[in-house]
């Protein structure tokens, strides 16, 4: 197989072939978007129609509203709780499960929130739930540690060129060394890595305390790419090469990578692949599936964000367009 498809991702500043790639990545997602807002923008004016045609209507029951109240006591205790905003929760103006409301509180993600909860650390309305999918009301009051949460409004987007040696964690009872000592500086919300990187693993990782954001760019259906590069202990033969690419049966079943490359068409052991799978330490584990020791592994991309111009150790927040693209991301697919 010739290796010229794969040099778009040979990792040099100055390349055209990696530039266009990213056009065309960025190209698509503009695409993407436009065709999410040109859906939205339909579904308003749909509304509005169905609106102008209800409202020319006749209504029947206009001529008595008091009578009406009287004879449903039901509907006028639920406009007067809905008025009670003392008693409602902030930020909270619909049910919501309980794991997504600790992450909508910049807690943690969803998944680490339903260990929180069954732990029985999570109190509503003074009493102890252990259910994640127990639906929040407006009027309820939620406790962890003691205290009110409340839904975060002022959310955070950080990327981090995470060094070795660091674990994603929000804390390690250890005490080894966690992201969050790297940009603690950064802000006062409590932020938690989107993914997870391996302890020696180093390179593009983001930190927000947006749950939404973190359920979509954690959710397989979504398929976000990743790129890496990894150094192995020895060049990597053809004949590995060609299985990487026609796919490899592991312990936890098949795994496909979306492109392969020599990174270094003079080092045959630097290699870059770009997958999108999101299973634990998988980069790693298809190298030893064919007996290669991965001796470093830096992650350079992450759905379409790299690391440029962020020195290793350092951070930087996302721009408000970056945000956007990442929200709208893949927007045309569902999930599962």
């Amino acid at each position: 197989m010739s290796q010229s498809p794969f040099q778009k991702f040979v990792v040099k500043k100055k390349n055209s072939a990696v530039k266009e790639a990213f056009r065309q990545e960025k190209k698509k997602i503009k695409k993407e978007r436009a065709a999410y807002f040109d859906k939205v923008k339909e579904e308003k004016y749909q509304a509005r129609m169905a609106k102008k045609a209800e409202e020319r209507s006749p209504k029947k029951e206009q001529s008595k509203p008091v009578k009406d109240s009287v004879k449903n006591p039901v509907k006028t205790k639920i406009e007067v709780n809905k008025s009670n905003s003392k008693t409602s929760t902030p930020g909270l103006n619909s049910v919501m499960p309980l794991n997504k409301y600790l992450a909508h509180c910049g807690i943690c993600s969803r998944r680490d929130a339903v260990s929180l909860i069954t732990d029985g650390k999570v109190k509503i309305n003074g009493t102890i739930v252990k259910e994640p999918g127990y639906k929040i009301q407006p009027t309820d009051q939620i406790l962890y540690n003691n205290k009110q949460l409340f839904v975060t409004k002022n959310l955070q987007y950080i990327l981090l060129n995470k060094p070795k040696d660091y674990i994603t964690t929000t804390d390690d009872p250890q005490g080894r060394k966690t992201v969050l000592q790297l940009i603690k500086s950064a802000t006062e919300e409590r932020v938690y890595p989107i993914g997870r990187l391996d302890r020696n693993t180093s390179g593009v990782l983001l930190l927000t305390n947006d749950g939404d954001l973190t359920q979509k760019l954690s959710h397989p259906s979504f398929e976000i790419k990743k790129v890496y590069e990894a150094k192995l202990d020895k060049p990597l033969t053809k004949g590995d090469f060609d299985k990487i690419l026609k796919g490899l049966i592991l312990e936890d079943g098949q795994v496909h990578v979306d492109t392969l490359a020599y990174a270094d068409s003079k080092d045959k052991s630097i290699i870059g692949i770009e997958i999108h799978s999101g299973r634990n330490r998988i980069v790693r584990r298809i190298f030893e599936h064919l007996s290669y020791d991965v001796k470093a592994l830096d992650r350079v991309m992450y759905a379409g964000l790299t690391k440029k111009n962020v020195e290793r150790g350092k951070w930087r927040y996302l721009s408000e367009k970056e945000i956007r693209l990442l929200k709208y991301m893949n927007a045309s697919k569902k999930k599962s």
